[in-house]
């Protein structure tokens, strides 16, 4: 498996704005949260790298996200198991590859979510998610104008597909960014 400092590289490689790069840091974060909360602690450095990168192709080639990532990351020598991973949590929008695993199931609801998240906390004065509330958090979810670009739906069916309530995947993601958050 491809180490935390080889996948930071590689993330930097093909991301040079910050936004992607702290993206990228914000979902590793999250899905080591994840990992560790759902009982799968002894592969939480594999969680973490595939949300470390996940948008790998996003920046420079939006077009073909998901698409462009099995080269990159098969050219870096990643493997089969973590490439899947990381090309399912487009499913649906640009990848046909079906989270399977309860690992991509949680990055593909994760996604959005951080950003939606990400965005809320840049609202508050603290520009922080330390101090937000989940009942803050599901005023900004059910305001469509509102970091517009952040798919609900998709959080919406990541919900479902992990059988949670959407509360508790809200609820949980915010956590999980607070334990990652840069303060």
């Amino acid at each position: 498996m491809i180490n935390r400092e080889d996948a930071f590289e590689l993330l930097k490689k093909y991301n040079k704005e910050d936004f992607h790069i702290h993206h990228g840091k914000m979902v590793e974060g999250t899905m080591r949260y994840f990992a560790e909360k759902l009982g799968y602690g002894e592969e939480a450095d594999f969680w973490a790298t595939v949300g470390l990168l996940h948008d790998i192709d996003f920046e420079m080639w939006p077009e073909e996200h998901c698409k462009k990532a099995p080269e990159l990351l098969e050219e870096a020598g990643v493997d089969e198991r973590m490439i899947h991973a990381i090309v399912s949590h487009g499913y649906g929008l640009c990848s046909d590859v079906k989270p399977e695993h309860e690992m991509e199931k949680v990055l593909f609801a994760c996604d959005e979510l951080t950003g939606l998240i990400g965005a809320a906390a840049l609202m508050r004065p603290s520009k922080s998610c330390q101090d937000m509330e989940l009942k803050s958090l599901k005023k900004k979810f059910k305001d469509k104008r509102f970091a517009a670009g952040c798919d609900r739906e998709v959080i919406l069916q990541g919900a479902e597909m992990l059988g949670w309530e959407l509360d508790y995947l809200l609820n949980e993601t915010l956590e999980a960014m607070k334990t990652c958050e840069e303060v």
